[in-house]
């Protein structure tokens, strides 16, 4: 069941807006059908009329002022008005390697990701996973997960959408990705953290991994460490799967993203 659409503060009208993503191009005076699952929650519970506000984004990090031009039944159309660049991406770029946990848990981990600003999200297999899916069901899982990134995106206000790659065995993501100039550190449990002893510099990227519920296999981390991985921890105690990639995300984004100033009061500078 899809969840009830988020809204944005308009700060001109005192009102909440519903933001809404639109698939497709988006230019001031055109009209613009909504997909059929947002459509029929506009107009059958949040009975969405003629002219109610909306605003649209389609991804482009752009954000367009828009209102419903007609609803007929489950079919709603809108009306585009004037876009406007807003950006709320991280400057941080994370692209999080991600075992698929078990039950319903990884829709949780992309909607929290795609909230805190993750860049790329790499669902992989992995020899102790749980999760076993054949190419079908592969398929459908990816494009569950795209929608719950799309939803996430507005609920928080994002204008780009982060990037979800198809499900692959994690040697075979290893055996294809190049190492950029990027921290890359694989998080295992109960491992004592020496993220202080990687060289940081000034960081723009970084690509973490999460283990399946058992964690990674010995020679799947050898095969990090030849992919440049710096194996670390996440402090004493161990952590879920979702809750291990939640905690690395908000700590990279406070030390090098966007949360740096709200996690990190003393590093705020005053003027003299």
């Amino acid at each position: 069941m899809r969840q009830s659409l988020p809204y944005a503060w308009n700060r001109t009208h005192p009102v909440r807006l519903t933001r809404v993503y639109v698939d497709a191009a988006l230019s001031p005076g055109s009209v613009v059908e909504l997909a059929q699952g947002t459509a029929s929650h506009l107009a059958k519970v949040l009975r969405a009329r003629d002219g109610d506000d909306l605003i649209l984004f389609n991804g482009d990090g752009r954000e367009f002022d828009g209102a419903i031009d007609s609803v007929r039944g489950s079919r709603v159309l809108a009306a585009v008005g004037n876009g406007r660049p807003v950006d709320r991406e991280s400057p941080f770029m994370v692209t999080l390697v991600q075992c698929v946990p078990r039950g319903d848990r990884m829709d949780f981990i992309v909607q929290k990701a795609t909230e805190l600003g993750v860049s790329r999200i790499v669902p992989i297999l992995s020899q102790r996973s749980v999760v076993r899916l054949d190419a079908r069901q592969a398929e459908s899982k990816t494009a569950h997960w795209r929608a719950v990134a799309v939803s996430a995106c507005e609920q928080c206000g994002r204008n780009r959408l982060p990037a979800i790659d198809a499900v692959r065995p994690l040697l075979d993501y290893l055996g294809e990705s190049v190492a950029g100039d990027g921290l890359r550190l694989v998080f295992e449990p109960e491992r004592e953290s020496q993220a202080r002893e990687v060289n940081q510099g000034s960081l723009h990227a970084a690509e973490i991994a999460i283990g399946p519920e058992g964690g990674f296999g010995s020679d799947e981390l050898e095969a990090f460490r030849v992919a440049g991985f710096f194996r670390t921890g996440l402090g004493p105690r161990v952590l879920r799967t979702e809750t291990a990639a939640i905690a690395a995300l908000v700590w990279l984004q406070s030390r090098f993203g966007d949360m740096q100033e709200c996690l990190n009061p003393t590093s705020r500078t005053t003027d003299s």
